[in-house]
Parts: structure tokens; sequence; C-alpha cells
């Protein structure tokens, strides 16, 4: 075997490092990892979010849920063994919860531990366009309960909304949603948990989101990036734009580009933009489909755990 001095070896790789800084341009550009300064190579781990099942939960924002078939009813710790059957980690929406208190969160989260699931994180379904005034500091005082909920379940990440207003001007709204989100990021990373802000109602573009995540003065805020809520000329383009900035990610099995009808979401090209994007973290089917969910559900998972792992 041929064997090179260490004294040449050395030489070579400083010749190699000159010739780098001599000719830039041979060298590929590096994906940009955003505020968060990610290394290493893109990890995705596969979760599900439960309102994948939304008709089949009894209860719904803390109402009983009149959708529920028959026969067909299904609990929190049922949801986590479904999601242990299939061999992903769980997203259990807050919509669903039958009770909020710390004891019924701790007994959740021993027994996703004991059947092997992580919790992904969770979602609320806040509104911080509110003007000033009770309705505001409701959510404000909403998002902060569930960030010590999510503290006990063990959950590392909130979805939040901006959410919409017709009783002050958008531009002014914004300004009230970047405070909230600063007042309620200060609380969240004391505890360890990262708010994401999902492209969801007024932000509903790259454009209109990421200049209010990157407004947010704190480390703990981040995209939850949903694939299917793109209403632009082309939402891949817009999910790719915000990869770097994400938290976490929820795979919708439909997209809907601006003025045009929805159409069956390319799960590869969606992949393979997010390990361009170098990202590493949660993605979660959030199945929204007219298809039995029991039906779908199990096939898309399927076909994300086989690109996940390609």
């Amino acid at each position: 075997m041929n064997t090179v001095p260490r004294r040449d070896f050395l030489k070579l790789g400083a010749a190699a490092g000159l010739a780098t800084l001599a000719a830039p341009h041979l060298v590929s550009a590096a994906p940009d990892r955003g505020p968060f300064g990610r290394t290493g190579k893109p990890i995705l781990r596969l979760s599900l979010a439960a309102y994948s099942f939304r008709d089949t939960f009894p209860v719904m924002r803390g109402k009983p849920n009149t959708k529920v078939p028959a026969g067909k009813a299904i609990d929190m710790f049922k949801f986590i063994d479904y999601c242990a059957a299939h061999g992903c980690d769980a997203e259990p929406t807050t919509y669903f919860f039958s009770e909020e208190t710390d004891e019924y969160l701790i007994k959740l989260r021993r027994h996703a531990f004991l059947r092997g699931v992580a919790i992904s994180g969770t979602a609320i379904g806040n509104n911080f366009s509110h003007p000033k005034g009770a309705k505001r500091e409701a959510e404000i005082a909403l998002t902060k309960k569930w960030i010590d909920r999510a503290a006990v379940l063990g959950a590392p990440h909130i979805r939040v909304f901006a959410g919409v207003t017709k009783e002050i001007p958008r531009d002014e709204a914004d300004k009230l949603v970047i405070s909230a989100l600063e007042e309620c990021c200060d609380y969240a990373g004391k505890k360890g948990i990262f708010l994401g802000l999902e492209n969801h109602d007024s932000i509903g573009s790259a454009a209109t989101l990421l200049p209010m995540v990157k407004a947010v003065k704190s480390p703990w805020i981040g995209v939850n990036l949903d694939s299917g809520n793109f209403r632009t000329a082309d939402p891949y383009k817009d999910f790719a734009e915000c990869v770097p900035y994400s938290v976490n990610v929820q795979f919708k099995t439909e997209i809907q580009p601006a003025g045009g009808a929805k159409v069956p979401a390319d799960f590869k090209r969606f992949t393979q933009i997010l390990r361009d994007g170098g990202y590493q973290g949660w993605v979660a089917l959030e199945y929204e489909g007219k298809e039995d969910p029991a039906v779908a559900v199990p096939r898309h998972l399927a076909e994300m755990q086989r690109l996940f792992a390609s």
C-alpha cells in the first residue's frame, strides 16, 4: 500500500486549502442553514398529527364532537398506540385532549414512553391578531398555559398561528403579533420549548411569513412549515425558502397553487427540498383528504417512511 509521509500530507492539505481560496467557484455552495446553524446531514423523523383523525376524537376544543362515527371513537392513548403500531412519533393536537390536568398529561407522557413513541410537539389554535385588550391578553394567556402543559407532556414544540382580524389594519395587527410572539417566546424559552409560526391565514406565503419570524427577537421562534398551506404560484418554492427557518414540518397530501384547484402533493419533491435545505427534525403527516383516514393514513405514512429512509 502506498503511503504519504506526514510532512508531505500536510503540504498537500495546505496546497488544497490555498487552491480552494483561489478558486471558490469550484466549491458548491452550502445550503442556507438559517438562524439555527444546523450542521451535518439532514435528519427527517416521522411523526403523525392527531388532527389526521379529527373526526374520531370525542372531544373537539373542549366540546363534544358530534362527528364521531358509532364505534370508531378513539382517545389520545389509543392514538399513541396507533403511532407505535405504524412506526412513527406523535403530535397530539390540543383540540382533542379529554383532560388538561398535569395528572392526565403525565399519564400520557408515561404511556408514550413505554410504547417507544416520542412526542414531537403539539398544536394550538390561537389568534394574536386581536387589538390590544382582553381578547388579545386571553390568547397570550392560552399560549402560556399550553407552554406549561407542553413542558409537562414533554413536547419540545408548539404550533402557533398569527391569526386574523377585521378590527384593525393588517400592518397594525402584524406588529401586535410580533410583540405577542416575543412575550410568549420569552416564556417558552425558559422551559426549553420552541414556538413554530405556521404559514396560515394572513401569512400564507414565504414573503409574508419569513419577515414576521425574523422580526421576533428570540432564539425560540421558528416556522411550523405546512406543505399544504401556501396559496402561491409555486408552493414548492415557498416551502424551500422556509426550510432553513423551520423547527417543525407538516406534510399535507394536497397543495393548491394560487388560482388553481387542489392537486396531489409530491412527497418525494418535498422530501428532497428538506434534504437540500439541511433540515433536521420531525416531519408530521397531517392528513386532511377526503379518503377515510383509516385507509389513507397508513399508506401515506409508509410512503414517507420509504422516502426518509432512502
